[in-house]
């Protein structure tokens, strides 16, 4: 590493705003040791880029360039919300950032205001986490915390400058580009000759991108990119090139790190979890072959020649858990096995994208959760999200129902922000005819009683229900309005009329709610420059971007009342969900926060709530295998289950906070020990590998 940190606080993603930013001039350099360059610009390069996800677009990127650097404008909007950035980048003869400055607001409005720069050998910057500085004895790159796509043009070309292509990052990590494929793109007019590449070192996983030489064509992923102007005809294949080449990562990561045994299998002197008693039993000897539990035996009991035995040091043994609200990728899917959690509902997604990752991890390409499908029906509007099926009319509502269950695989559908109130009673006829539950948001213009008398089976988020006690009929929803009126919370009487018949009615119908409680906690609580609550335990294993982001809020904080409010909120929330655990009213953990680390937190957080360790344990396993209706072979460590289970050194039925120290998980009868799995992403490991051998 070439620069010592004197105070830094490491990178991470936030997701992006919705407010406009406000216009930032160029500074007037004069005292920097380092001198900005007059660049050459590319000549065939795009100035203005489109915004895509799933091929629709949704925004753009406007590139300017000057004479020293780049002036970028980055804006988007999907589901009624998205990033708005201004960005001044001035660099010098090498096309290292001598100068980078953001301005805006990132998805949930919490306001940017970043700057850097390097003078007489020191770099300084300012993000949400606060200032920071470091020395410099080597050349490094600076990667802003908030920045626009364009940032990749940027780095490459300072990148394919270097040797190897490598280079020390800031605030940490090593810059790496990899070459992944040369193609041909066309428009039907022109063709351009173009190679993807792939960048990583300071997050999770590689990003991939497209240049023209040195010339920036844009950016893909599975589901998202953003290219050349002219050009948008080529989002699907190059989405596709994406999504292969995310599949040949984790291919080669599932290589390494599964142990599919041809053998049967001992998992010698555990204590196994119950979750019908809620209780540990004694030291037994656990043996499973194939995907199935065939014996629990004596801890003692020989095993057979030929049996791998793994030592399981006298640890619980619990049954995986299930993350109820995923919006399910590859890195989610393997970052969730490593968790314990090995069943995933999907609450809405690219059906195509989703298809392929599900074919990958059931042929054993990829590792994941066994994944139950929703069907995310939303409505067409200014605001609608771009997941799932898009519907106009009630006919197209109804008939988009039958065509999810036409398909088979999908257990229940899933009503969104932008359907119009006066259609969910036959889009819910047709899902009963057609044997499907229903869940959902709230619908703009409605509230939580219209959508129980029309038949909902459970809410999807508490903020959807409460924000009926507090929004005004003609308010939208739509818009971030569902999430900065929790402000108005805390003066909501929760002995109200209102409140006490909303909350009997779904008493009375067995109506379930997924409240999303992880997810609320980083709305209300997180607050820049502080380490999310969540996040307290784990977050220095992580790496540089996502120690940055968890210390950055979600929201914006524009005051001390607001403070105040949000925080009143959440005590609110908690409030509200302890009162419907007494009436009776099912819940379901879900985090909408992708599973893995913040599906541990969201478990913790229902012992706010009254719920103690054990009985969140058998909730989160068998009591969701009986919610989804396979408790006859999930959600139980018991002959003929499933071979679904998790290994935790302590006893997580004593303390909760054991089961983030995973030492082995099995999902369908796949071995994988998470301290093999973690360093693949950047993430240091929290315990060893147990001991395994074949018994001769």
């Amino acid at each position: 590493m070439q620069f010592k940190a004197l105070t830094v606080i490491l990178a991470g993603f936030v997701l992006a705003a919705c407010e406009p930013a406000s216009e930032i001039s160029a500074p007037q350099s004069s005292d920097s040791a380092i001198e900005t360059a007059r660049l050459a610009h590319p000549e065939h390069e795009a100035r203005t880029f489109t915004v895509l996800t799933t091929g629709t677009p949704i925004g753009a990127v406007e590139v300017t360039p000057t004479d020293t650097g780049y002036e970028i404008f980055y804006e988007f909007r999907n589901n009624g919300r998205g990033p708005t950035f201004n960005e001044i980048v001035m660099l010098d003869e090498s096309g290292l950032p001598v100068t980078w400055l953001a301005e805006g607001a990132t998805t949930f409005g919490n306001p940017v205001d970043e700057v850097f720069r390097l003078e007489n050998g020191t770099a300084f910057w300012r993000d949400t986490t606060g200032e920071n500085e470091a020395v410099s004895n080597g050349p490094a790159f600076y990667m802003p915390q908030n920045s626009s796509p364009y940032t990749f043009a940027i780095v490459a070309r300072a990148l394919l400058a270097r040797p190897g292509h490598t280079l020390d990052a800031l605030p940490g990590g090593e810059l790496r580009l990899t070459h992944m494929q040369d193609l041909t793109v066309s428009n039907g007019e022109d063709s351009r000759e173009v190679t993807i590449w792939a960048l990583s070192g300071t997050g999770l996983n590689p990003s991939y991108f497209v240049m023209e030489g040195d010339a920036f064509f844009g950016t893909i992923s599975p589901s998202f990119a953003v290219l050349a102007e002219g050009f948008e005809d080529e989002d699907e294949r190059l989405r596709e090139l994406a999504a292969e080449f995310g599949a040949r990562r984790f291919e080669d990561i599932q290589s390494r790190v599964v142990r599919d045994y041809d053998a049967p299998v001992r998992v010698r002197n555990v204590r196994v979890f119950d979750p019908l008693t809620e209780a540990l039993g004694e030291p037994v000897s656990v043996v499973f072959e194939s995907n199935r539990i065939t014996a629990i035996e004596a801890v003692d009991a020989p095993g057979a020649n030929g049996e791998v035995e793994i030592d399981g040091a006298g640890g619980s043994l619990l049954p995986g858990m299930f993350e109820m609200h995923g919006h399910l990728g590859e890195t989610a899917a393997f970052l969730n096995i490593a968790a314990g959690v090995t069943s995933v509902r999907d609450m809405g997604n690219n059906n195509e994208v989703l298809d392929r990752l599900i074919g990958n991890i059931s042929s054993g390409r990829v590792a994941g959760p066994r994944v139950y499908r929703s069907a995310f029906i939303e409505g067409v509007s200014p605001f609608n999200s771009n997941s799932g099926v898009l519907v106009a009319t009630e006919e197209e509502a109804v008939q988009a129902v039958h065509d999810h269950a036409d398909r088979g695989d999908f257990h229940q559908i899933k009503i969104y922000n932008s359907m119009r109130p006066d259609w969910i009673p036959a889009v819910i006829a047709a899902a009963r005819e057609r044997g499907m539950r229903v869940s959902g948001h709230i619908p703009a213009f409605t509230n939580a009683d219209a959508m129980i008398a029309a038949g909902y089976d459970e809410i999807v988020h508490i903020n959807q229900l409460m924000l009926g006690w507090v929004l005004e009929s003609d308010e939208d929803t739509r818009t971030l309005l569902r999430l900065t009126a929790l402000q108005r919370l805390p003066v909501l009487d929760l002995d109200s009329p209102a409140v006490e018949a909303t909350i009997s009615a779904m008493a009375e119908r067995g109506i379930a709610i997924d409240p999303t409680l992880a997810i609320h906690e980083r709305l209300l609580l997180s607050r820049n420059g502080e380490v999310d609550r969540g996040a307290v335990d784990y977050v220095d294993h992580l790496p540089v971007n996502a120690q940055r982001g968890a210390r950055s809020a979600m929201s914006a904080i524009n005051s001390e009342e607001e403070d105040l409010a949000y925080r009143g909120a959440f005590d609110q929330i908690i409030e509200m969900l302890s009162r419907m655990r007494e009436r009776g009213i099912f819940m379901v953990p879900g985090t909408d926060l992708g599973g893995s680390f913040t599906y541990h937190r969201e478990l913790e957080l229902y012992q706010q709530i009254g719920m103690e360790p054990a009985e969140i344990l058998a909730w989160a396993s068998h009591g969701m295998a009986e919610y989804l209706g396979v408790d006859d072979e999930l959600g139980r460590i018991e002959p003929g289950y499933l071979a679904d289970f998790f290994l935790v050194p302590g006893d997580p039925t004593g303390d909760l906070r054991e089961i983030k120290t995973i030492s082995m998980v099995v999902a369908d009868g796949r071995v994988y020990f998470p301290s093999e799995i973690y360093p693949e992403f950047g993430i240091r490991p929290f315990t060893s590998v147990p001991d395994v051998r074949v018994v001769e």
